[in-house]
């Protein structure tokens, strides 16, 4: 019998109803899926194409002094790492053991593409001229080194980092010359002659010394000033022979300008009971015989020339000046036996060298 009113064929059991329900939902859920997915792909498309930005990688190639010199190679690593630290550049070090290995090193940081590769000084300056020329695209900075000079030619890649050291070394002489001149301290003789020991006859060396006996002179006239050079700024058993004769002949101060080298002149000097002063870095922890040292704040000149990098503000193909105006070099620790009125003789000084009333000179007279 056929129910009145109900076409035959619109007639369904509650199963076949119950399946229409389950493919009309599944339709859904996979229709809605898919839109998801194509939402979520859309979304993620301008997030994979944005890259962060490389980050900067910079390499140092230490001179033949190595890393533990205590002196120039030593600052220049830690201004290294202070970038590391405080502007997040990707940092490498490369040491040099001859100057053989200068250009491998520097040529080895600019094969793997580093940004800025720093050379740590002046004897550097002929390799990096010739692989500053090969490698245009990468950026180079040299410490104690013109680019002026013949052998980098003002390469527009290559920045030069210089300091005023004759400042620096006008001041330890002038305080050695005002303790010389007052008397009475101990480890002071009564001959009023001090000396100074070099590495190299280079013009860095050359100006710390030229300041240093410009300034015992200019506290005390009259003053004898014995220098020397070791041609070595590693060989500590040269600088201490060096010292040992220049104590015998009345030396009662000897600054070394001689890099790991002169830590020999400072050890003869703490052996034979007079004073030492330091270079560079300061050098107070070498003994109770140090006076004081002459600090050249290459940690500083790394550090900023890092940071210009990173803000764009790299100059390549000129030089970049640190001088005591502008925190370059200094006085550092004057040793506790210096009495005030010195002390206060010193900062009077630094301050004619700050205003240019006083122009330390570059070379020796």
């Amino acid at each position: 019998m056929k129910e009145e009113g109900v076409p035959l064929n619109t007639k369904r059991s509650p199963i076949a109803l119950a399946l229409a329900l389950l493919v009309a939902v599944a339709a859904a859920v996979w229709m809605g899926t898919t839109r998801s997915e194509a939402r979520d792909n859309t979304a993620a498309a301008p997030s994979a194409a944005a890259t962060p930005a490389a980050t900067l990688k910079v390499g140092l190639v230490t001179d033949i002094g190595g890393l533990n010199d205590k002196s120039f190679n030593f600052l220049a690593n830690k201004g290294l790492q202070e970038a590391k630290s405080k502007l997040g550049v990707q940092v490498d070090v490369q040491e040099s053991h001859s100057n053989t290995d200068y250009i491998p090193n520097l040529q080895s940081f600019a094969q793997k593409r580093y940004n800025l590769v720093i050379a740590v000084g002046f004897l550097m300056a002929d390799a990096v001229g010739k692989v500053a020329k090969k490698y245009p695209n990468t950026k180079f900075a040299i410490i104690d080194q013109t680019v002026t000079d013949k052998t980098i030619g003002k390469a527009k890649n290559v920045q030069g980092l210089l300091f005023k050291e004759q400042e620096a070394g006008y001041l330890v002489g002038y305080l050695a010359g005002l303790l010389q001149k007052q008397g009475g301290v101990k480890g002071f003789n009564t001959k009023k002659t001090v000396s100074s020991v070099g590495g190299l006859q280079i013009p860095p060396v050359v100006r710390y010394i030229a300041g240093y006996q410009a300034g015992a002179k200019a506290a005390l006239p009259g003053m004898k000033t014995l220098n020397g050079y070791s041609g070595s700024f590693t060989d500590q058993s040269k600088c201490k022979g060096l010292a040992q004769t220049q104590i015998s002949a009345g030396s009662d101060v000897v600054f070394q300008v001689a890099g790991g080298c002169g830590l020999g002149a400072l050890d003869a000097a703490g052996q034979k009971k007079v004073w030492g002063i330091g270079v560079d870095n300061d050098q107070k922890s070498v003994g109770p015989q140090m006076l004081a040292s002459a600090v050249k704040k290459v940690d500083q000149a790394v550090y900023l020339t890092i940071a210009s990098l990173k803000a764009n503000k790299f100059n390549g193909g000129q030089d970049r000046i640190f001088g005591l105006a502008q925190g370059g070099v200094d006085l550092a620790s004057p040793a506790s036996v210096v009495p005030k009125s010195v002390l206060a003789k010193v900062a009077v000084m630094k301050v004619k060298i700050k205003t240019g009333k006083v122009v330390p000179p570059s070379t020796i007279k």
